[in-house]
């Protein structure tokens, strides 16, 4: 797949190497692309954000919550008709939803939330005693394989909770964080579903 990946820190510069590794034509959309380091030392490549979501089949939407109406500002008809998974951090931007900016901004875009439950060091190494951690996601029924395909290029394990479960799904993050503190700041903590 052809993926931007916007936002190139921890989290997108994370999940962007690990699918570069895993085959897929990475491009970092990035304000400063001639010195942005985000690539490291697989494929992936640098550009201006309007350049990254050019040739984009997906858009990783990696960037603080607050700064998704900027972005959506200047770029939003480029995402009209490619997958948008969004995987922004609202804690601290209660009055901000990057789901309802994307769906007025880019109408025909495509939604899907993942990545947004875990910190990113578990995204970096998503195994714990051999065994994956799950991420849980939210997408369209059409978008579904493509989602989980791209969680599991990343080594976690999809769970799939619905379509239009973002609400639900934002309500792990607190929870995941609760534990971290829980256990004196040890963000090493994930989760895992089990059935019978």
């Amino acid at each position: 797949m052809r993926i931007a990946v916007i936002g190139t820190g921890k989290v997108g510069g994370t999940i962007g190497r690990a699918w570069s590794r895993a085959g897929h034509a990475v491009t970092f959309g990035s304000r400063h692309p001639a010195s942005d380091d985000a690539p490291g030392d697989t494929a992936a490549t640098a550009a201006s954000i309007p350049a990254a979501l050019a040739d984009a089949d997906v858009v990783l939407l990696a960037v603080p919550a607050r700064s998704v109406g900027e972005l959506l500002a200047g770029n939003a008809p480029a995402l009209d008709g490619k997958l948008v998974v969004d995987a922004t951090n609202e804690i601290g931007a209660h009055d901000v939803n990057a789901a309802k900016q994307v769906a007025a901004a880019a109408p025909s875009a495509r939604y899907a939330r993942a990545f947004n439950m875990l910190g990113w060091e578990n995204i970096a190494d998503p195994f714990f005693g051999g065994v994956p951690a799950d991420l849980f996601y939210s997408a369209s029924g059409a978008d579904r394989a493509t989602v989980e395909q791209l969680i599991s290029d990343v080594g976690l394990r999809p769970v799939y909770l619905g379509e239009d479960k973002q609400d639900i799904l934002d309500g792990v993050l607190p929870l995941w964080a609760t534990l971290v503190q829980a256990r004196g700041g040890n963000r090493r903590v994930a989760f895992r579903i089990l059935t019978d």
